[in-house]
């Protein structure tokens, strides 16, 4: 009778099949990637293919480490590894351990080792590089003499700016010794003096501008003390020299349009700049006599001539209406005065004189109010309206006396006459 077997026993039998086969064990194979997927765990899984088959891959995350490049579908690689059955399908995939690319490929893998260690070398560091200077006099090439790089830097650059001066460094840059060729151009240029250094070709493949991935190169523009400008291949083209240099233009036309300036457009945009200049000259000149008429206008009335003209008129108006004051006041002062005259009239002894009274005094001046105070045989001096008159006294009665004796005292005083002593 037959026996029968499991599937868990023919892929187990099979496996150890592949685990014993030395060839299996350790192998290269070549293809063309495709289904890459990168899992979340780390692996890599994918398919490798040529014209005639193809073959399940995976890289284990630990492996990963060896792997230079990023892989993608259409790269073609050389897949280092061995081959064995997954027991659980049944099916049998090449275990990756190193992948590296092929033919273009590995000058590309080169390519990418050579920039991550001059990366982490510090070659690449923006405090690193250089300032273009805006006005270049003095430019220097170092590409092929001949081909269509080196007519297009001379075209634009004499265009941009008839009166420049260009040194060209007749290099090698493609095949053997084009790096070193390269690397010499920079150093010669380096100590001429120049405003700027144009390093590049034309574009080709990676083979072609292979020159400018080299670390001599990358060495040479970094230690070049002129600003360099690195035009190598096309747009899409990307090299080590491009991450080194000081600027990278994506073609070598660029290249001259970024290191030479248009004169034309220079000489334009000055005179912009003097047209403005002007607008704004004469803008802040008629500002300046704006604001100096409005200066002399304040000086005018700050200033101390002004200020005495106002000073003067303003005495003229006080001193008029202190005229008129004082006027008014001597007016009121004069009728005060009338007043008092009138009133000093009223108790006046010369106006009670003038008016038939008179004033009596003894000998030593004391007016004599009384008839007891004078004495018959008396001197006493009668002051009248006129004048003084001495006289003796003959005698001295009482107003009673005069009363008992019939006379009236105004009869007696009129025709002896009156006396005033007060």
């Amino acid at each position: 009778m037959q026996k029968v077997y499991s599937v868990s026993q023919i892929n187990t039998y099979i496996r150890n099949m592949f685990t014993q086969d030395f060839v299996l064990n350790r192998l290269s194979v070549r293809g063309e990637v495709s289904n890459c997927k990168y899992h979340t765990s780390g692996h890599i899984y994918f398919s490798l293919k040529d014209a005639g088959g193809t073959i399940s891959c995976i890289m284990f995350a630990g492996a990963r480490k060896g792997l230079a490049f990023r892989m993608s579908d259409g790269q073609q690689v050389v897949v280092e590894g061995s081959v064995n059955v997954y027991e659980r399908d049944g099916k049998y995939q090449l275990y990756a351990t190193r992948i590296r690319l092929d033919g273009a490929g590995l000058l590309y893998e080169q390519y990418l080792a050579l920039k991550q260690e001059l990366e982490e070398m510090g070659m690449f560091a923006p405090e690193y590089k250089q300032q273009i200077p805006s006005f270049v006099r003095r430019l220097g090439v170092v590409t092929a003499p001949t081909g269509a790089a080196i007519r297009d830097i001379i075209n634009i650059s004499r265009r941009r700016n008839p009166g420049i001066e260009i040194i060209l460094y007749p290099a090698k840059v493609q095949g053997e010794g084009a790096a070193k060729s390269v690397a010499e151009g920079i150093r010669a240029l380096d100590e001429l003096g120049l405003d700027v250094i144009i390093a590049g070709r034309g574009g080709g493949s990676i083979e072609d501008l292979w020159a400018f991935n080299e670390e001599i190169v990358a060495r040479a523009i970094f230690d070049c003390r002129t600003p360099i400008i690195s035009a190598v291949g096309h747009e899409t083209d990307t090299t080590i020299a491009d991450f080194v240099a000081d600027l990278r233009a994506p073609t070598p036309s660029a290249a001259a349009e970024l290191a030479v300036v248009d004169v034309s457009q220079l000489l334009s945009q000055l005179e912009g700049y003097r047209a403005r200049m002007n607008r704004i000259m004469e803008y802040r000149i008629a500002d300046g006599r704006m604001r100096l008429d409005q200066y002399k206008m304040r000086l005018q009335y700050a200033s101390p001539g002004h200020r005495i003209r106002e000073q003067r008129m303003r005495a003229a108006d006080l001193e008029e209406l202190f005229a008129r004051a004082m006027a008014e006041m001597l007016q009121e002062r004069k009728h005060q005065l009338s007043l008092y005259i009138e009133k000093f009239r009223a108790v006046s002894p010369l106006e009670k004189l003038s008016r038939g009274y008179a004033c009596v005094t003894d000998e030593t001046q004391k007016k004599v109010y009384s008839v007891s105070q004078v004495e018959s045989g008396q001197r006493v001096r009668i002051y009248v309206s006129d004048g003084v008159i001495d006289a003796d006294v003959v005698s001295a009665e009482y107003m009673e006396t005069l009363q008992n004796t019939g006379q009236e005292p105004q009869n007696a005083l009129s025709r002896t006459g009156r006396v005033l002593n007060r």
